[in-house]
């Protein structure tokens, strides 16, 4: 059978792909890299860096490629036959995978190459086996044989308990639905919100509108909706996704978090860790837990009193107690009011495809690139965009897809993900491509998208996210782009990137008004910058109380008893929250980037690399935000270099000293103590 998945030779061939090709092209590549990974390892050539490392690098980066597609078209068709597919194969994947990290031999050919590496060795290929060595550990290498079968068996386990968490709060999500049919409960809502809903409507053959669940109706209806049983509807259905409290047993992740947490702790303490806190921070910046608690508090200490005016100002502007699902609506009227500014008002001068090409602007003004469109790679949905990047009249740097509105089955969210890493071993080079995906309001009959400012923000972050991914320099798969990078830094290209979404000079070139083609007028620009720090530190205070909730759920468990999951929530609460949550309300059960992807004891991350952000960012503030000697370092020293080298190094090589909060502070309006 001609398998489209095996062929790696160009972009995947999205037109062919089929969920049948999945199983039998995995465990083809498997198969063919335990022969190729034996024969290495019964080769009498001494191991080096080009007869062991490359081959091993690009063998993972060849299933890499291969399993990419199968992961990415599981997250937004919305397909039964994906999900099982990818849920058949990803035992398999699982399986190899702690296989090869628990290969005794292996590891002994690394450390062998460790320490025989020739003193003219790059420093990123001394990387490259460093982390390789430390990984080895991490995966179990040193145990005994039944423990290093339970570690295995325990990958296995939380690969498919993980999965079906995901599924659990994207299956929640999509089958929920409101009914309305009286358009008075309606009052308030967006035209394009008011569109949607009755098209949704029409397409069950029903009356009047059809509310959804997914993130653009939900944002509609919690910043517009004046009917405030409305906004508390919405609100309920979207805390208890997933939960014990949602529309069906069968989504529960009640179980799933059990599990999870469970399986966790036990290969961290397999592998001499304490707790999976501890054991999370081995491939991070911050160096133990007592840290990262302290981060979390300090950051809080600053911002209390801050939050809490914010929130008696609030109360006192809307002259009631404030529920949970009152807060984004009426910061959104405060900002009307105070700085006569709204989210509507603003999305008229955006329209996604002008964003867009405002953003591939800014990056070629900054980076000396070239960004265009290229219609002729297959897609797997009609709003899918494919675009190069080059050197500007130079070399092909990589490419990447764009899918950038809201569907029925697709998973919520905003992410990138890696679709080939970059690689250049042995006389080979692939370029990088990658997947930028996100939710927004999908297009009008007219094919026109517009998106809120907050949607520009999120587009900015992403694509600096990309860009981390595109413009690496770095050879080895394993540390190239996003790879290998510390998950306490890895946001720091994405939040830096968001700074760039608050510029006058950059937005003039990102906006043009639905019906005239304006550009965002200065007076328009200057009152959406007064509202900048509005909520913002609330807003601080919410992401504290879900990295403290993260990490200390992950350091506090207790093997042989139930998690204290709502419990730990509670006590978080009481200590950083000031916005009263009602007992039914469920964070966890759909709290993904926990406990479905990669931020497991490490949520705080957003925050700790916010820090570097900021700081980053300050340094464009001080020689001009589009001065090109510090867009040349910052890329040279952060973006191109991946995993190869210490992060905090890298930022002080940009930066000259090493950061401060301070920047942070001011950033969010908090004047530092």
């Amino acid at each position: 059978m001609d398998n489209p998945l095996l062929d790696t030779s160009s972009l995947p061939r999205f037109g062919d792909i089929k969920p049948d090709h999945v199983m039998p092209a995995i465990e083809q590549v498997i198969a063919e890299h335990r022969a190729q990974l034996q024969a290495l390892l019964d080769s009498n050539e001494q191991p080096d860096i080009q007869s062991l490392v490359a081959p091993v690098e690009q063998m993972e980066h060849e299933l890499g490629r291969v399993w990419s597609p199968v992961s990415h078209l599981q997250s937004v068709l919305g397909s039964t036959d994906w999900r099982d597919a990818y849920n058949k194969a990803l035992p398999l994947l699982t399986d190899h995978g702690t296989e090869i990290s628990q290969n005794e031999h292996l590891q002994r050919a690394y450390a062998h190459v460790d320490r025989t590496l020739p003193a003219e060795a790059s420093e990123e290929s001394r990387s490259a086996v460093a982390h390789a060595l430390r990984d080895f550990h991490l995966a179990g290498v040193d145990l005994e044989k039944e423990d290093k079968d339970r570690f295995k068996a325990i990958m296995q386990k939380l690969a498919g308990v993980q999965a079906r968490f995901e599924h659990n709060v994207q299956d929640a999500s999509d089958a929920w639905s409101l009914h309305l049919t009286d358009v008075k409960r309606l009052d308030g809502l967006p035209k394009q919100a008011l569109a949607r809903a009755a098209e949704s409507a029409a397409e069950k053959s029903l009356d009047g509108w059809l509310l959804s669940l997914d993130y653009p109706t939900y944002d509609a209806v919690m910043t517009h909706a004046k009917d405030r049983n409305l906004r508390q509807t919405m609100y309920r259905a979207w805390v208890t996704r997933g939960s014990d409290l949602g529309d069906s047993e069968e989504w529960d992740n009640s179980d799933n978090i059990e599990k999870i947490l469970a399986l966790r702790h036990e290969a961290a303490k397999l592998v001499g860790f304490t707790s999976y806190a501890e054991y999370s921070l081995a491939t991070k910046m911050a160096e133990t837990p007592a840290q990262v608690i302290d981060f979390l508090r300090e950051l809080a200490a600053h911002t209390r009193e801050a939050a809490k005016k914010e929130l008696a100002d609030l109360e006192t502007f809307a002259e009631i107690e404030l529920e949970a699902w009152d807060i984004t609506f009426w910061l959104e009227k405060l900002k009307q009011a105070r700085f006569s500014i709204s989210n509507e008002e603003l999305r008229q001068f955006f329209p996604a495809d002008k964003v867009i090409n405002g953003l591939f602007s800014l990056a070629a003004k900054l980076y000396d690139v070239e960004l265009e469109v290229d219609d002729t790679p297959a897609t797997w949905h009609k709003d899918v965009r494919y675009f190069t990047i080059r050197e500007s009249g130079g070399d092909l740097l990589g490419g990447f897809y764009t899918d950038l509105y809201a569907r029925n089955g697709k998973r919520t969210g905003a992410w990138i993900d890696e679709c080939i890493g970059r690689q250049q071993l042995n006389g080979a080079l692939d370029l990088p491509v990658g997947y930028l995906v996100c939710n927004f309001q999908p297009p009008d009959d007219n094919g026109v998208s517009l998106i809120t400012h907050d949607d520009v923000v999120t587009l900015f972050h992403e694509f600096g996210h990309m860009l981390h991914h595109l413009l690496t320099r770095i050879a080895y798969p394993s540390l190239s782009g996003i790879n290998g990078v510390p998950w306490d830094a890895v946001e720091l290209p994405s939040q830096f990137m968001e700074n760039f979404a608050w510029s006058f000079d950059v937005l003039t070139q990102c906006s043009a008004h639905a019906e005239t083609g304006q550009p965002l007028p200065r007076e328009l620009f200057d009152k959406l910058d007064n509202s900048r720090h509005c909520g913002a530190a609330l807003a601080m205070m919410r992401q504290l109380e879900l990295g403290l909730f993260d990490f200390r759920l992950h350091a506090e468990y207790e093997p042989g008893r139930p998690a204290r999951v709502l419990e730990t929530l509670a006590e978080v609460r009481d200590e950083v929250a000031l916005i009263r949550q009602p007992e039914y309300n469920r964070l966890p059960h759909a709290f993904s980037h926990v406990f479905a992807g990669g931020y497991a004891a490490g949520y705080y991350s957003y925050k700790w690399a916010e820090v570097l952000a900021a700081d980053a960012f300050a340094a464009f503030d001080e020689a001009g935000i589009f001065d090109r000697a510090t867009a040349a370092r910052f890329r040279r020293e952060i973006l191109e270099i991946g995993g190869s080298r210490d992060i905090m190094q890298a930022y002080v090589a940009f930066r000259g000293r090493e950061p401060t909060i301070d920047a942070l502070l001011r950033q969010n309006g908090i004047r530092p103590s």
